[in-house]
């Protein structure tokens, strides 16, 4: 299969637009073509493209910072000598002054195909800001990792962040490239955009289910994003970040693991097989044990759970907001006063608890902390706006 920026690579007839134009790029360190060129150093190549400006999202163009929340600088390439703005930095919205830089952005970025990752409300944020001072914008569009399925609570009015771009479920099953055409459309954006659309790619086939396992090489989008198999658990495991619990940061599987050093990750494994086993399918959950060199619970022995999705792997069946959910729900059970959420500013929202920014709600955290409320309950509410967005979204798709 080829991605967008191959296409536009190889085919001189799809740039043909570009021709006389100032163009830029946003870009991170998963930005590259099948060779594994960055897209930066592969559209220089282009002796018909005239680069005049680049972009860097959250963690930077080339993949500078490690941490969440840490801005990156503007600075200068010094292999092209043009100016990479940083849009995590002292601004997150392209300024007048960016903009001036370029006539058409070219925006490859690899998602991971849920709500709180900031590079699709990037994407919206440029949209914006193209609209507004009348320049275009391409979408290189790649992968959704984790293909088509939906998962979720949508984000409730108010709840807007920078980890909520629009009132979408957790787990989107959108590419950039589709989302682009539903941000344009839900907020009556008027702007000159294009998709570089894929070529063979197949969401729901097997073993990738979203991503070409075998064909293209697997490089972070950010750096906690180390493999598929993060990918698919991240849409659950994201929640901890809003939680005391360690998701794995510090460790060579974050984001696939979770736990602290106070928790009996056995008991709560069973607990959730006896509480909601059909949250569980598609999976292999296995207890373990695991110290965090670096962030939540440093230096310290945990017990944790890690979820599994290397073989057993049911891309339908496989619940991971809800499993993460359940995981929350069990240890409030075994647990009733355990310090479970985090209260700090995140992503630059003070006064909400972290887990309600990254609901897009505090549906989630008080269906936790309802003693009596059930599986069910949950499932009920965001089975409907599952449903829902499965329409919303269908007149967008591409593939």
């Amino acid at each position: 299969m080829k991605f967008g920026i191959d296409r536009i690579i190889s085919e001189p007839a799809l740039r043909a637009p570009l021709k006389g134009r100032r163009t830029a790029l946003l870009a991170h360190p998963a930005s590259v073509t099948a060779d594994l060129t960055h897209s930066l150093d592969a559209l220089a190549a282009c002796g018909d493209i005239t680069l005049s400006a680049a972009f860097g999202p959250q963690h930077g163009l080339r993949g500078d910072k490690q941490d969440n929340m840490i801005e990156s600088p503007d600075y200068k390439d010094p292999a092209l000598g043009i100016p990479v703005f940083s849009l995590y930095g002292e601004v997150r919205r392209p300024s007048e002054r960016m903009m001036d830089a370029c006539d058409v952005i070219l925006i490859d970025l690899q998602d991971l195909g849920c709500r709180i990752y900031t590079f699709i409300t990037t994407l919206l944020y440029v949209l914006e800001a193209a609209a507004k001072s009348g320049k275009s914008v391409w979408v290189l569009d790649r992968p959704n990792p984790v293909g088509r399925p939906i998962e979720g609570l949508s984000l409730r009015p108010g709840w807007e962040s920078f980890v909520g771009a629009g009132p979408m479920p957790m787990r989107h099953g959108m590419t950039l490239g589709e989302l682009g055409r539903w941000f344009i459309n839900k907020f009556n954006l008027t702007v000159d955009y294009r998709v570089i659309e894929m070529e063979g790619w197949r969401p729901d086939a097997a073993p990738g289910f979203g991503w070409p396992l075998g064909e293209r090489m697997w490089i972070n989008p950010s750096p906690n994003a180390p493999n598929l198999f993060m990918a698919r658990a991240y849409a659950g495991t994201v929640m901890l970040e809003g939680a005391t619990l360690s998701e794995g940061r510090g460790t060579t599987r974050p984001l696939e693991i979770f736990g602290a050093p106070d928790i009996d990750a056995r008991a709560v494994i069973a607990e959730m097989r006896a509480l909601a086993p059909e949250w569980l399918k598609g999976c292999i959950l296995r207890d373990c044990w695991f110290e965090p060199t670096f962030h939540k619970h440093v230096g310290t022995l945990c017990s944790g759970v890690q979820i599994h999705t290397e073989t057993g792997y049911d891309h339908e069946a496989f619940k991971p907001w809800r499993l993460q959910a359940l995981a929350f729900k069990v240890i409030r059970r075994l647990h009733p006063d355990y310090d479970l959420w985090r209260d700090f500013p995140y992503e630059y929202e003070i006064g909400k608890l972290a887990i309600d920014v990254i609901n897009g709600s505090p549906l989630l955290r008080e269906w936790v902390d309802d003693k009596p409320a059930a599986p069910a309950d949950l499932d009920a509410i965001a089975s409907l706006d599952e449903t829902a967005w499965a329409q919303e979204r269908r007149p967008f798709l591409i593939y």
